[in-house]
């Protein structure tokens, strides 16, 4: 009986023990008091002078609007500073107030593109250093797969708008493209001059090249480009009710005449500006100059990317 309470007596000290020395249940290891931190934290210079700057800081959101020469134009997220995030980024590092280290949370604006009435798209927000590349394809097919493999090594995404024979005709090509994750717009069914057609044929053009492309990848194209840029506000109306966007451009290649290489960049640099889209079709010309054109527009620190994210109110 004696021997059995002494290892008892054992058992029990181990267990005690082991109490002890667990960290999450060691009644010697302090507490950190939410109350007690956020009080510390409110009572730092530090805290309070980034709550007293952050004004200075912010920027308000820009609604998307109508200009009067180049119509429905995307809006612009603000900039809030983010006090707490930014107290804790300084504190961790130095724990002084660095204006770098600020962090900053995007505000929506309240109007966005899809509030504004029909009109045309030409370029986007004035302010955002981004372009879009617009390839409008209704020919060209021998050139396509170098142009996206070109775009791929870039790692940049483009907007190809597909005319619908077109796309019948060559199915593979527009997978090829779906599959490498650059955007599908339609350019009418066969080309036509769209400000020239009754509204009826104008919703058959743009509804059978939807109802194909959609076969094609499994998605409906959001985005129309009438063919040559031939439109009339019954064009943009057709559009606008097919839940479409009519997208122009502001920069022409001009790749169809065939230029040189050095002819097509000067075009494009000379014009290029902060929501520029740029006109480019399947050709020669194109194939030849387009790593050059992409490298040009990256030095100039734009960046490239779909005309659905060129309209996005995202910095």
């Amino acid at each position: 009986m004696g021997r059995y309470r002494h290892w008892l007596h054992i058992v029990v000290f181990m267990i005690i023990v082991g109490l002890t020395l667990d960290m999450e249940k060691n009644p010697f290891t302090p507490l950190e008091s939410p109350v007690i931190m956020e009080t510390v934290k409110t009572t730092d210079p530090l805290y309070a002078e980034i709550k007293q700057k952050a004004k200075k800081y912010e920027e308000p959101a820009q609604n998307a609007y109508i200009d009067k020469v180049w119509k429905k134009t995307p809006g612009r997220n603000g900039l809030k500073v983010n006090v707490e995030k930014s107290y804790a980024k300084m504190k961790q590092e130095d724990g002084i107030f660095t204006e770098s280290k600020l962090v900053f949370d995007q505000t929506a604006p309240e109007i966005d593109l899809k509030d504004l009435p029909a009109a045309p798209i030409y370029r986007g927000h004035p302010e955002k250093k981004m372009v879009a590349l617009l390839i409008n394809v209704s020919w060209g097919e021998e050139y396509i797969p170098e142009m996206l493999s070109i775009l791929r090594d870039n790692r940049v995404k483009a907007s190809f708008f597909i005319e619908g024979k077109w796309a019948k005709n060559n199915a593979e090509l527009v997978k090829m493209i779906a599959e490498q994750g650059h955007l599908i717009g339609n350019h009418a069914y066969n080309h036509p001059d769209m400000a020239r057609l009754s509204n009826q044929s104008m919703v058959d053009q743009i509804v059978q090249t939807n109802d194909i492309l959609k076969a094609i990848t499994g998605s409906t194209p959001r985005w129309f480009a009438p063919p040559s840029g031939s439109y009339n506000n019954h064009v943009v109306e057709v559009s606008h009710h097919l839940n479409m966007e009519t997208v122009l451009w502001t920069v022409d290649t001009i790749d169809w005449k065939n230029p040189s290489v050095s002819v097509m960049l000067n075009r494009v640099n000379n014009q290029l500006h902060p929501g520029a889209t740029i006109l480019m079709h399947p050709t020669a010309a194109t194939e030849r100059g387009l790593e050059q054109l992409i490298s040009s527009i990256k030095e100039k620190k734009y960046k490239l990317n779909t005309i659905e994210k060129l309209m996005e109110p995202k910095r």
